[in-house]
């Protein structure tokens, strides 16, 4: 949308007064939830980060909706299509096909091999003190990143609702939005945050068909009438339906489109938010259970924000959209206000708001946990923290990325929310996604190939990002009056993601350390079938101690038989001798490695992450 389409009159945002007070209701109902959830939850981090892994494959998957419907999908996208049309609606159909990532090659594999975080996943088999110290630093940024647009978008949302122009009034409603959510996950975690997120995505789906209802009654319920309405209304006529107002025109256009698709696809399965969700369900076939929802969840809210957008076209019009507080952002609740009035823009408003709420609660999870679980409880404490004292840190960081993306959100306001979460799946894409995919598939990743492939792809799109012209040389640019950007593409997805996967490649092979094949036959067995696998506790993923207390020296109970299931054999007890000669008192081969054997693996045979643990009876030396 570089080329700006003359303003119209602004029209009234409502009444004020009313869309106060639907706001006010539903921060007053989102924190009388939250205090119910705290006093369900326990106080030990897995209830903390992962809400103890109690939900089901179906909540999950509302709450995965609800996670990534985030204001950019519905306010950005809404108004990109109006705006943009085809070009503007690649933002959708980039977000569903990368949901088709997730579930083939991440959401079961990530599920059985980890606890809270990437990190967990990558110190399976690698070397743990540099890949959380990597990790954890992609997590907050990309999270941190990912918060600015967030907050961006709530900024301009209640300026339009309160009719707020004045810049310094905008900052400061960003400022409040920022301290609520804090509020919230300061006190519920991320129990809070789950269902605060299937709260909303409910109240977005019913939201999104009652708008498509009115729009598509707006035009006699016929689709072909409602596109003829939207060429009429736009300035560019037929061109609203046919691709090229963003994108096309020129070989840097369609790059930049292909770099967008890229990072957009792959970038998904790599959001540090996305993939702790993964871990608030209790085993793997949940895990799917849970992509599987989110998948149809997702898809059938895209179609309504296609009909929404040429909506918008129709009824609103492009001019009044960009001359509206907020801009592009403003044509969902625009259309909203002409279709029902005050009292619909205030509900539809409400909704955005509560949108805005529940992602930025589960962003500041994300960061949080990478800090206080894989840098303090990990590295600086060395694995020595108690729950309460990593609940505590987690808290601290909290208020200070709450603090940061508030910053950020208000350097931010104005842009186009939709296209920054484009770039943070392009960092996403390019930085967590390659080391997981080679952590998990490669028998020959070493550490040294997941610090480069970490650290090298938020570099490479971090530079990319900073001298492209999405900050600098456009009148749509962050800063419109400067001109830094030598590099030629909006999106950085193009290059950043295969630098990603050449630098943990080269990393690997050039590297002085050997590839851990034993560990990574252990990895292999666990992610596929499971075996071992615990709810989430404290700990590391390929370490983690047993349940409850226990006798020094004795084995801690299955987790599966304290969730009242019948106890596996051999859960109470050393694991079974290893088949072959052997000593009495030393351990066998590890189980793991037996891959010729003639029955599945079952939890308490010492295999990795089973209650004898490694390094226990039956275990891995490590």
């Amino acid at each position: 949308m570089s080329d700006p389409i003359l303003a119209a009159a602004v029209p009234a945002p409502g009444d004020p007064v009313l869309n106060m007070a639907v706001f006010t209701a539903f921060i007053l109902f989102a924190f009388v939830l939250v205090m119910r959830v705290r006093r369900r939850s326990g106080v030990a981090t897995s209830d903390y980060y992962t809400a103890g892994s109690r939900f089901s494959g179906t909540e999950n998957g509302l709450a995965l909706s609800g996670d990534f419907l985030s204001a950019a999908t519905f306010l950005g996208i809404v108004g990109a299509v109006a705006v943009a049309g085809p070009d503007g609606y690649i933002y959708a159909v980039v977000a569903f096909v990368a949901w088709l990532v997730a579930l083939f090659f991440v959401a079961e594999l990530l599920r059985n091999t980890g606890r809270y975080t990437m990190a967990d996943v990558l110190g399976y088999r690698l070397r743990k003190r540099p890949v959380r110290a990597a990790a954890a630093t992609s997590a907050v940024v990309i999270s941190t990143l990912y918060l600015l647009g967030q907050l961006a978008g709530a900024g301009g949302l209640i300026a339009l609702l309160l009719n707020v122009t004045d810049r310094a009034a905008q900052s400061a409603v960003i400022a409040g939005v920022g301290a609520v959510v804090i509020g919230y996950v300061l006190v519920g975690g991320m129990a809070g945050a789950t269902w605060i997120q299937i709260v909303k995505a409910c109240l977005l789906l019913v939201t999104g068909l009652v708008m498509a209802a009115f729009v598509l009654g707006a035009s006699g319920l016929s689709l072909p009438a409602l596109l003829t309405s939207a060429v009429e209304n736009h300035p560019g006529g037929e061109a609203v339906l046919q691709p090229g107002l963003l994108y096309g025109g020129s070989l840097t256009a369609n790059l930049d489109l292909l770099s967008l698709a890229l990072g957009g696809v792959l970038g998904v399965a790599g959001l540090p938010h996305i993939m702790m969700r993964f871990y608030t369900v209790p085993d793997a076939r949940q895990a799917r259970r849970s992509v599987v929802s989110a998948i149809w969840i997702i898809g059938t809210f895209f179609l309504l924000v296609l009909v929404l957008g040429y909506g918008a076209t129709a009824l609103v019009g492009p001019q009044a959209i960009l001359a509206a507080p907020g801009g592009v952002n403003s044509a969902a609740p625009l259309l909203a206000l002409q279709i029902g009035g005050p009292v619909l823009l205030a509900l539809v408003s409400a909704v955005a708001f509560a949108t805005i709420l529940a992602v930025v609660a589960g962003l500041m999870i994300t960061a949080a946990a990478a800090f206080a679980h894989d840098v303090y409880a990990q590295l600086i404490r060395n694995g020595k923290a108690t729950a309460e004292e990593e609940v505590r840190v987690a808290r601290r960081v909290t208020l200070v990325i709450g603090l940061v993306g508030i910053a950020g959100g208000i350097l931010a306001n104005g842009q186009n929310i939709a296209f920054l979460a484009a770039l943070t799946f392009a960092m996403a894409a390019s930085a967590n996604l390659p080391t997981l995919l080679y952590s998990l598939f490669w028998k020959r990743f070493t550490t040294t190939g997941a610090v480069w492939s970490i650290y090298g792809g938020l570099t490479v799109t971090l530079t990319l990002i900073v001298f492209s012209p999405a900050v600098s040389g456009t009148p749509g640019s962050m800063l419109p009056d400067l001109d830094f950007a030598w590099f030629p593409l909006s999106n950085p997805g193009l290059v950043s993601v295969p630098a990603g996967f050449l630098l943990g490649y080269l990393g690997s092979v050039l590297g002085a350390e050997r590839p851990d094949a034993a560990g990574f036959a252990q990895m292999s067995v666990r992610a596929l079938t499971g075996a071992g696998v615990q709810r989430a506790v404290t700990g590391d993923a390929a370490s983690p101690p047993p349940l409850g207390r226990h006798r020094p020296g004795a084995p801690g109970r299955d987790p599966v038989a304290q969730r009242g299931h019948p106890e596996p054999a051999g859960a109470r007890g050393p694991a079974a001798p290893a088949r072959g000669p052997g000593r009495p008192g030393v351990p066998g081969p590890d189980p793991a490695l037996r891959l010729g054997r003639d029955r599945p693996y079952r939890p308490g045979e010492g295999g990795p992450g089973g209650p004898a643990g490694p390094g226990g009876p039956g275990g891995p030396r490590r």
